[in-house]
């Protein structure tokens, strides 16, 4: 069996790394037939300290095939990826690609894969927002349409494609991919000291005496958060005037949000807030530690909304919907949906003190997920 396997964007690289050692897994050992692995990555993230790092610690090999699209336009990306990817299938000639996640490069591969008659199998199928003008719930609609094999992380996202007319042979409910990697890695973040990744990420120098033993963690990139003037301005004038004041705010920025507090005049006072620490975009390992120890996770990032699940970070999702609402509170998760209005956030912000750590495991996040999925091809192909 022949796969190509597909990633593009930062998500994607922590959902291959545990498949790829599943795969060499699989072939070390006897008597089952080998499977040959091709991974391309697509460029879409092609800031090394956005992809290159993540390649490197995660210990994935280095891509087969580099189609170097880089940033451009939602149709930019999916068009320039179109073309690429033609030419590598019809070069290769795979049994499946395997697309992992929602970003551009998931669709543009899938849409790729199925004009050229290859069989499709997406890991992390069934995650719906409801949220039409989210550019993921358009890549994952799409994906899981034309998927031959559907992986789900969640019997909810099990339910989803079911109620979209998804037959159950197509269907695989084999757990969240993204877990795998967090248990691989859990005991080389422990590792680190969160002095030693503060003294070493800071955005600019300054001067820092001391990093407290307490802290919140914000993280913000998506539009919706940070291409607003007013939404951004009120976001930021909360996180400084109320959490930056009760302890240590540390924010790993994301380059489109610097570039946006520059541009609305906001980023003088982000950057001078003594109660502010500005880091650049940090190694999964990193960001993982310094998950582990964080009084409150801000973020609009649908991963970090599963590590705090498992971790038991209390965290507050700065989005109006999530694809993930197995991570929520109401179905025992430690995640609450808070938008991005000032109010919900500040009274969920002060419902927090006092709450305890309350990890939580949803069915088969177990780091056993990348081997049912490479079981489910198997199984796939040969029946």
């Amino acid at each position: 069996m022949k796969i190509i396997s597909v990633v593009g964007a930062r998500p994607n690289f922590m959902k291959i790394a545990p498949f790829i050692r599943a795969i060499e897994a699989h072939n070390a050992q006897e008597g089952v037939e080998p499977i040959e692995h091709l991974l391309v990555h697509t460029g879409q993230h092609y800031d090394d300290r956005m992809s290159k790092v993540f390649f490197e610690s995660l210990e994935i090999p280095p891509a087969d095939i580099h189609l170097g699209i880089g940033s451009g336009s939602h149709a930019e990306q999916v068009g320039q990826t179109m073309i690429a990817f033609e030419k590598v299938l019809q070069e290769h000639r795979p049994d499946w690609v395997v697309v992992v996640g929602d970003v551009n490069a998931t669709l543009a591969c899938s849409v790729t894969a199925k004009k050229e008659g290859i069989k499709l199998c997406h890991i992390e199928a069934g995650l719906r927002s409801g949220d039409m003008l989210m550019p993921e719930e358009i890549n994952r609609l799409v994906t899981d349409r034309l998927s031959d094999l559907l992986l789900t992380p969640d019997e909810m996202a099990v339910e989803n494609l079911r109620e979209e007319g998804v037959p159950d042979e197509k269907i695989r409910f084999v757990g969240n991919i993204m877990i795998d990697t967090l248990e691989t890695q859990r005991a080389k973040a422990e590792a680190l000291e969160i002095d030693a990744i503060v003294r070493e990420n800071l955005l600019e120098t300054r001067e820092i005496l001391e990093i407290p033993d307490t802290f919140s963690l914000v993280t913000l990139h998506r539009p919706s958060n940070v291409d607003d003037s007013k939404i951004l301005g009120d976001i930021v004038t909360f996180l400084l005037n109320e959490v930056a004041k009760e302890r240590t705010l540390i924010w790993p920025i994301h380059p489109r949000t610097q570039k946006r507090l520059q541009e609305f005049g906001l980023w003088e006072a982000v950057r001078f807030h003594p109660g502010v620490i500005l880091l650049h975009p940090l190694g999964y390992h990193e960001m993982l530690r310094l998950n582990m120890a964080a009084y409150a996770m801000f973020t609009d990032s649908g991963g970090l909304q599963e590590e705090c699940c498992v971790l038991g970070t209390p965290c507050l999702t700065l989005r109006w919907n999530t694809e993930r609402p197995v991570t929520l509170r109401e179905h025992g998760g430690a995640s609450r949906l808070v938008g991005n209005d000032v109010q919900k956030i500040a009274q969920a912000y002060r419902e927090l003190h006092g709450m305890q750590r309350k990890p939580s495991r949803p069915k088969l996040w177990d780091g056993e997920t990348a081997r049912r999925c490479v079981e489910a091809l198997c199984s796939a192909t040969n029946g």
